[in-house]
C-alpha cells in the first residue's frame, strides 16, 4: 500500500478501519484533529527514518574494508550519510512504515 492511499482513506485488510473524524484529520479539514494528525505523520515519518537507518548501516556495514578504506573519518561520515539517506528516503514515501505507523497511532488515540 503507498502511503498517498493511506491518506486518502484508502486501509487494507489488516489496518484498522478509522472513523470519520479520524480521516478527517488525515486529510486535515479539523484544527484539533489536523494538528493531532501532523503530529503522528511525523512520528511514523521518524520511525521509518529510525528503522531505514538501521537497514542502511546494515548495509553499509562492509563498504570500506581494506587499505584504502578512509580511516575513522571515512566511518563518521557514513554514519551521517545512513541518517540523511534515511530521512530523505522516509519524507519521499518510504516503504510504507510511516503510513502504517501513522494509522495505527490515530487508531490508538481514538480507542481512548
Amino acid at each position: 500500500m503507498t502511503p498517498s492511499l493511506a491518506f486518502a482513506g484508502l486501509t487494507s485488510s489488516l489496518s484498522p478501519a478509522l472513523s470519520p473524524a479520524a480521516t478527517a484529520a488525515l486529510a486535515g479539514k479539523t484544527d484539533a484533529a489536523g494538528s493531532r494528525a501532523a503530529k503522528a505523520k511525523a512520528t511514523g515519518q521518524d520511525f521509518e527514518a529510525m528503522f531505514l537507518n538501521s537497514m542502511f548501516q546494515q548495509m553499509f556495514s562492509g563498504v570500506g574494508q581494506g587499505p584504502f578504506s578512509g580511516g575513522h573519518g571515512a566511518t563518521v561520515w557514513r554514519s551521517f550519510l545512513t541518517d540523511e539517506y534515511s530521512k530523505s528516503f522516509a519524507k519521499a514515501g518510504g516503504i510504507g512504515i510511516a503510513a502504517q505507523v501513522t494509522s495505527e497511532l490515530l487508531a490508538h488515540q481514538e480507542a481512548r
